[in-house]
């Protein structure tokens, strides 16, 4: 009989014991010398208390640490749009109508803090763990369906520009709109980021976004490129600024009370699953590049195909362990999907994966939120946390490395054609051709009701104007290249504002003068 199976009678399975299982008599008091002490070394029972709780934070994520997390099930359509699915990919999970795959799902928020308010202006992760009987998928992306950069190499340079000034600890638009003046490839995200679809009211009524192009491989190993869209079916609601900062006067954990109790209630949030399907190629054709993520494939080339819903029906049952813990990895996919060559989505597949390894532990895959549902069987061993060794049943235990020819672990046997893409061409630091930055942005900005430029235009010159007049007056040419209205308006917008101050500056002389009182020499 295992330790774990050990019986135990109903008045003992409510004892508080230690961590080695020992009862714990007395939890009010140290053990010392007399009542008044000084206390003793041997307080085993303290020292492992008190270490314990020295130790009870891990690193925060330096993007993403604000979050809240669900479980759930995926329920897969069989087809993609009318066709059948296999045509274009043989993932198991999407292949059965009516199939369920578990899943567990983290919203967030991106650049703040673990603590942050929940109505501050920042893109929302939309990140979801498939449980399928392949292993793990993980479909990591955000609320908004383009980002900053096209180029991981700079994704260091626009967090550093977003989070709070090395110095004063204070984000600092001025900063912000430095390097945004010089990345023209943002202004789609900076418009879509200061409208208000920066600040979502709340995470089931949201709507997510692979943000980068993925591949889906068949059974002949055919390979297409696709977008991935979560569209909720509580619809999408939004607010301004000043809704905002109603609401965070009131409550700053709204959305994840929101999630929360939604749940408890029995009103389930779901969402439908969609995909653009694009060949893999080029597309000359196209006055953007497919891969490029400040890019948004138009729905009138490239309709939007369902593909199943996700309904969350399940809250954690622990914070920490489900919610703080889960790791996500772009690199996390299952056989029949598929990398691009976006730029972007190569970097995070490195990223993702190394910082849970820095901040959960090398065995992060080890805890029950982000262990496969599955067979596990590997020859890694040992490291920080390890508690368990991923041998297969029957396998000989001297063995962790392959080949052998002692029972150790084996390939697995290759059923399905082999996914081979032809790739030629210079080794090169470039940028890509067709850039086109101000296209989308400035369709973006027409596209909007006029509450929403409205909300947009006061956004960005509140936290522009605080920002160098090099660096205004730049961001006033890339706005004005998306759309001469867009330009013209907050270019307005900032000289009001200068007004405005050199009114109250003039003011403030004058009062000098008149609320003044006089006074004998002395």
């Amino acid at each position: 009989m295992s330790d774990q199976n050990l019986p135990q009678s109903p008045a003992t399975e409510q004892t508080l014991t230690t961590r080695q299982g020992h009862p714990v008599r007395n939890n009010q008091n140290q053990r010392t010398v007399g009542t008044r002490g000084p206390a003793t070394l041997e307080n085993y029972h303290f020292l492992e208390k008190i270490s314990h709780f020295d130790r009870e934070r891990i690193p925060e994520r330096v993007v993403h640490a604000r979050g809240a997390g669900a479980h759930g099930y995926f329920e897969a359509y069989g087809k993609v749009g009318d066709e059948p699915v296999s045509k274009y990919t043989r993932a198991k999970l999407f292949q059965e109508p009516g199939k369920r795959t578990p899943v567990f799902v983290r919203f967030s928020t991106v650049i703040h803090s673990s603590h942050s308010p929940e109505t501050l202006r920042d893109p929302r992760g939309f990140a979801v763990k498939f449980y399928t009987e392949d292993g793990n998928w993980d479909l990591v992306g955000n609320n908004l369906k383009v980002f900053f950069i096209r180029d991981a190499i700079k994704f260091p340079d626009v967090i550093h520009a977003f989070k709070p000034d090395p110095v004063t600890n204070r984000q600092d638009g001025g900063r912000i709109f430095d390097f945004l003046s010089q990345t023209p490839e943002a202004m789609h995200m900076v418009t879509l980021l200061f409208s208000p679809w920066g600040i979502p009211a709340n995470y089931r009524q949201m709507q997510g976004s692979g943000v980068n192009t993925y591949k889906w491989v068949n059974d002949r190993g055919e390979a297409v490129l696709v977008k991935y869209h979560w569209e909720p079916l509580q619809g999408v609601r939004n607010l301004t600024q000043r809704e905002a900062e109603a609401i965070q006067a009131k409550n700053f954990n709204h959305a994840t009370q929101d999630l929360y109790e939604a749940i408890e209630r029995g009103d389930y949030p779901q969402w439908e699953l969609f995909v653009q399907i694009m060949s893999d190629g080029e597309h000359p054709e196209l006055d953007f590049d497919p891969l490029d993520d400040t890019k948004i494939w138009p729905r009138d080339q490239f309709p939007w195909l369902p593909v199943g819903k996700m309904t969350l029906n399940r809250n954690p049952e622990n914070y920490f362990a489900e919610v703080e813990q889960a790791a996500f990895g772009t690199g996390v996919l299952v056989d029949g999907l598929d990398f691009s060559d976006d730029k972007m989505l190569v970097g995070r597949t490195f990223s993702y994966s190394d910082t849970q390894r820095y901040r959960v532990g090398t065995n992060y895959l080890q805890l029950p939120i982000n262990a496969p549902k599955t067979h596990v069987a590997t020859n890694q061993r040992d490291g920080q946390m390890a508690y368990r060794v991923d041998t297969a049943p029957g396998q000989n235990p001297h063995v962790n490395y392959e080949p052998s020819t002692m029972n150790g672990l084996r390939e697995a046997p290759r059923d399905v054609a082999e996914y081979t893409p032809w790739v030629e061409g210079h080794l090169q630091r470039a940028s890509i051709e067709r850039t086109n930055d101000f296209k989308q942005a400035g369709e973006q900005y027409r596209a909007f009701e006029d509450w929403e430029r409205d909300d947009l235009i006061s956004n960005i010159v509140e936290n522009l104007s605080v920002a160098t007049p090099e660096v205004q007056a730049k961001m006033v040419e890339l706005l004005t290249q998306c759309d001469e209205d867009y330009g013209r308006r907050v270019a307005e917008g900032l000289a009001e504002v200068r007004r405005g101050r050199e009114d109250r500056e003039r003011e403030a002389v004058a009062q000098a003068q008149e609320r003044s009182r006089e006074a004998q020499p002395y």
